[in-house]
């Protein structure tokens, strides 16, 4: 190739300091030592100009910005459709390569622009996978919208839990045993007073909440003992059409609803990627379920792109990091800097996986902390490595194609 040629494939590059309203461009061009600055509103129009400049200039194009929020995605979209080269700048090193550049820790717009087109020409850039490109958008907002659910109706409960039962009826929270169904909430919301179930007989209480409690073991010793409890209850008495009762049954109504839409996408999951290869491996790892792999796939993406599990456990935050300085060694602990919902679904499967009664991951755990049962350190730093075995099982598994093995290590 000649010279000409070879400058000619040179990109031009693009860096984008993204707002909600507003998004400050920086370009250059090769052959031209001035840069070129303007400011591309987030409407279509906008996009659809910045788009047709890039095209004009006959050039492959690279685009960089640090994500923001939402606000990036549907300039990074446009951008990607179009054909252009798009990248991804750390938050962390944007920060830390202004300071260095300017030695302060002032930031404007335009100047976030011309750090994130130095970063760009020293080649500090990450991928950038769009989610409606890469067909993982669905996936995304099935993960997040049940944490968001799951997070409002964890609320609720405490709220449930710490004002309202301690005012009517103390004594029902040891027969609340699981949030995965809403038969307690069903019970409270037609009895949110103990007095309401004394005010009945036995018999009559029984034939009344027969239905309500769902299918149960030994369902008429459960509500014979919710009877007895009833009437020795230090719950304040409140009339059923009271206004206390009312607040009481609508915070009941909604922990209800929330059950039922978490439910809702829990199903709609399973439908959307029972066909899934990589979900049926994913699965197949103990402490695992529908959603835990349902995140895995929102938030990874396609995990062969990952070479290595080093890079993976990199991409989750999980690698080793260790603040050294002359003599002086810090601790060495995980450097978090990644993606915090993943490190967290790891970890809250790595919990399941050493509670079930016999697999690789519980064996490490018992063999990790046989030294001293009770040290919290110990334990704590046994639930890091189990977290990290997590880690590298679902990226071994997903790599090699293959359903988990027990006790297999290679």
């Amino acid at each position: 190739m000649t010279d000409a040629s070879i400058a000619q494939t040179e990109p031009v590059l693009v860096a984008i300091d993204i707002a909600k309203s507003r998004h400050e461009v920086l370009l250059s061009i090769p052959g031209r030592k001035r840069r070129r600055r303007l400011t591309v509103l987030n409407q279509l129009d906008d996009f659809n100009r910045l788009i047709a400049l890039l095209r004009d200039y006959g050039r492959p194009v690279r685009v960089a910005f640090e994500a923001t929020g939402n606000y990036h995605r549907a300039l990074a979209y446009r951008l990607g459709s179009a054909g252009f080269e798009v990248k991804l700048v750390s938050s962390v090193s944007l920060a830390r390569t202004r300071e260095a550049l300017n030695n302060s820790w002032d930031k404007n717009d335009p100047k976030d622009a011309q750090v994130i087109l130095h970063m760009m020409q020293i080649g500090n850039e990450q991928f950038y996978h769009d989610p409606v490109l890469c067909g993982t958008n669905d996936l995304q907002e099935l993960s997040k919208t049940h944490d968001i659910v799951s997070r409002s109706k964890t609320e609720l409960w405490h709220r449930v839990l710490t004002h309202y039962l301690p005012l009517y009826f103390p004594e029902a929270e040891r027969f609340h045993r699981s949030s995965r169904s809403d038969w307690f909430f069903a019970f409270l919301e037609r009895y949110p007073s103990p007095h309401f179930i004394s005010a009945m007989s036995q018999e009559a209480f029984i034939a009344d909440a027969w239905e309500v409690v769902g299918r149960k073991v030994s369902k008429e010793r459960l509500l014979a003992d919710i009877y007895e409890t009833a009437k020795t209850s230090v719950g304040l008495p409140i009339a059923p059409d009271s206004d206390a009762a009312k607040m009481f049954r609508m915070v009941l109504a909604e922990g209800r609803s929330l059950i039922a839409q978490r439910n809702q996408i829990e199903g709609r999951a399973e439908a959307l990627l029972k066909e899934n290869a990589d979900y049926t491996l994913l699965t197949s790892i103990p402490g695992i379920g529908a959603i835990n792999a349902l995140t895995i796939l929102a938030e990874a993406g396609d995990l062969r792109r990952f070479q290595h599990h080093r890079q993976f456990l990199k991409f989750c935050g999980m690698d080793l990091a260790t603040i050294q300085s002359g003599t002086f060694r810090g601790q060495t602990k995980l450097s978090k800097y990644g993606n915090a919902r993943l490190r967290r679904t790891l970890w809250m499967a790595g919990q399941v996986a050493i509670n079930q009664r016999t697999n690789s991951f519980r064996d490490k755990f018992e063999r990790y902390i046989a030294k001293d049962r009770q040290n919290t350190h110990l334990r704590r730093k046994a639930y890091t490595a189990i977290a990290a075995k997590m880690a590298r099982t679902v990226h071994g598994i997903i790599k090699r194609g293959e359903p988990y093995r027990p006790f297999f290590e290679g």
